[in-house]
């Protein structure tokens, strides 16, 4: 039987001990030897990540016990933490920066301890009893300026070789297979790798490396992500050159495009160790490649790609491009239908068997949410989002009412949203809030001229896509007007703040380590992004009047509406001083907010208590503004001028 309740005060099974307790985050798959590797983040220990490991008979266990957590801090964002190869695991001590290497069943062991330097994106070279690795070195140098290097750490823990240095940033170290030659990616302020970059190719030349050759982006803007090498010794990379993310193979002197086609078959360059695609032993290639949003795989084979709408393999959608397996490839499922997943398939053409999943899937069918793909007029051109009708087999809305509408601002913000399953969706619309995900002018998925549309524009072309989505969704009587939300984290933050100082669309809003006042964020923010707004906004000082301007904090007048804002104390990216000069600024005038500052966190919650409390807390907190009163909830918000 169907229970009538207010929109916002549906019962649902999906509880913050669902989304904290029972949930982990799954990344970094590896394979070697027939087992699987891949690091599992755990809100119920403090949020560190663990390395995990699936033996080739099936069976998992962690590599890393606590309180081992596995991470990199370079660049911020890190990723690449950690490097696997017959015999052998290298990894990162997110705490501080240390190496450990693992040898056969041995115990870890530190390889690199320097106070003040980082590393990340492991490549071994065994018979040289070494492994490659960028390294952030912040010895002597000011907080914004740390020093980029490749470096080779001795698996004996001898002292580590500086190998190429120079360029503001460096990235992918990769060996070829007959050991004899090193790529790696370079590129200086004020770009950022989705703009340009450049590939370099050395002669391994004794211990160090020889006469760099530029091998692409030397030319014209053109953003290069993942080299790579076949087991032919081909080297291998992507390229936006065309306007699209595609791959290339280095033959003869001469580049030549892997099936050209208007999709993404690469991405920003926010972490280290993406994939985007991978050989197998026959020579074929897996690619995973983004159209419309949509992240799914396709096979290159004879030096073109199968057509998508042919070849599409039976992995449905995926978090990055399957790895190969024997004859067969794992892969981390991001499906619209159920939580993400470690998946196996022993064959290409076999069912795929599941390793991990990421959170229990209790729930039923008829309560599932499925984001549906829908476009709007915008004032650039077309905008494209998912759309995420309220849903719950056990709860309708009262006849004639709409729903209050959440609508979700991505981080970047040069990333994309999918509609890819999330809790954090069905939280809202299994209570009975829509939500609507927005990909707005800028985000990655569309090709390189709609990921320039922010260039110049940060605070206007992501704000009036966020308020054109919502705008059409009441215009198609989906959601009500009168109670539309708008939150996002970190630029998603900015884009959140923007919008709600520069119209009266949205009627209350959630920051989460959001971005208040650009000048701040370009004097205090750390080196990788130090330079981005060069781009989003322009250079300083030249510039600095459109700063002011564009900040949300110098717009408090035109703000009219409650704002909640969520801060990690430890935040180096977007520091909690943003956060708190916009609530005093909103005390002083007297409008509503409320203010959590949470110990131990940084750029992004990973604590199970800070999640719940800020599920929970945002939920109330949207009831108050919108006059529905969601139950089962431990803690009520507190909301300052209310």
């Amino acid at each position: 039987m169907t229970t009538i309740a207010p929109y916002g005060a549906w019962i649902s099974p999906v509880t913050t001990e669902l989304m904290t307790g029972a949930s982990i985050s799954l990344g970094s798959l590896s394979a070697c030897g027939g087992a699987l590797y891949w690091l599992e983040g755990r809100p119920t220990e403090g949020g560190r990540q663990a390395l995990c490991r699936r033996s080739a008979d099936g069976i998992i266990a962690d590599v890393t016990p606590a309180p081992v957590n596995v991470g990199s801090r370079v660049h911020e964002y890190g990723g690449g933490a950690y490097g696997v190869t017959e015999g052998w695991i290298v990894y990162s001590e997110r705490s501080d920066g240390s190496v450990w290497a693992i040898e056969g069943g041995a115990a870890p062991r530190k390889i690199a301890t320097p106070d003040g330097c980082r590393y990340a994106d492991f490549e071994f070279d065994l018979p040289r009893q070494r492994v490659f690795a960028v390294r952030e070195d912040h010895r002597g140098r000011p907080p914004t300026d740390p020093e980029a290097a490749i470096v080779a750490l001795s698996l004996a823990g001898a002292e580590e070789a500086v190998l190429i240095r120079g360029p503001d940033f460096l990235s992918s170290p990769r060996l070829s297979p007959d050991g004899q030659s090193l790529a790696w990616i370079a590129w200086d302020h004020p770009d950022m790798p989705w703009d340009r970059t450049q590939l370099f190719c050395a002669p391994l030349d004794g211990g160090g490396v020889g006469a760099p050759e530029l091998i692409a982006g030397g030319g014209a803007a053109e953003a290069i992500v993942q080299p790579g090498w076949s087991p032919q010794n081909v080297l291998y990379f992507c390229s936006d050159r065309t306007g699209w993310w595609n791959l290339y193979a280095r033959e003869d002197g001469a580049d030549v495009a892997l099936g050209p086609v208007e999709a993404e078959i690469g991405g920003p360059h926010w972490v280290f160790r993406q994939r985007f695609y991978a050989f197998f032993a026959n020579g074929r290639i897996i690619v995973s490649v983004v159209q419309d949003g949509v992240r799914r795989t396709a096979l290159i084979g004879g030096g073109a790609l199968i057509r998508l709408d042919e070849g599409a393999l039976d992995f449905g959608q995926v978090q990055d491009c399957p790895l190969p397996v024997g004859d067969g490839a794992a892969f981390i499922a991001a499906t619209p239908t159920a939580p993400p997943a470690i998946m196996l398939k022993p064959a290409l053409n076999a069912p795929a068997l599941l390793v991990r999943a990421a959170a229990p899937s209790i729930l039923p069918g008829e309560t599932i949410s499925v984001g549906a793909p829908i476009e709007f007029e915008t004032p650039h051109g077309r905008g494209h989002a998912f759309w995420y009708a309220p849903k719950n087999r056990d709860f309708c809305g009262p006849d004639g009412a709409l729903p209050p509408l959440v609508a979700l601002t991505h981080g970047g913000p040069t990333s994309m949203t999918t509609n890819a399953f999330s809790l954090n969706v069905q939280w809202w619309t299994s209570r009975g809030v829509a939500v609507v995900d927005v990909n707005y002018g800028g985000s990655t998925g569309y090709g390189r001229p709609f990921r320039r549309l922010l260039n110049g524009a940060w605070g206007i072309v992501d704000v009036a896509d966020c308020q054109a989505a919502a705008a059409s969704l009441v215009e198609r009587g989906l959601v009500d007007g009168a109670r539309l939300a708008i939150r996002g984290g970190s630029a998603g933050g900015f884009t959140t703040l923007a919008a709600l100082t520069s119209g009266d669309v949205f009627k209350a809003g959630a920051s989460l380590y959001g971005v208040a006042d650009l000048m701040l964020l370009a004097r205090d923010t750390h080196k990788f992004e130090s330079r981005y707004l060069d781009a989003l906004i322009g250079p300083l000082p030249e510039a600095e009047a459109l700063y002011a301007e564009r900040s949300p904090i110098n717009h408090l007048d035109k703000l009219g509406c409650p704002v909640i804002f969520f801060q990690g104390e430890e935040d180096r990216t977007v520091p909690p001083n943003q956060a708190e000069e916009m609530v005093a600024a909103m005390k002083a005038r007297g409008l509503p907010v409320a203010y959590y500052l949470f110990a131990g966190e940084g750029h992004g919650f990973r604590k199970a208590e800070t999640l719940r409390r800020v599920l929970e807390l945002e939920l109330d907190f949207y009831g108050r503004i919108f006059g529905f009163l969601a139950p089962g909830l431990s803690e009520r918000v507190v909301i300052a001028n209310s």
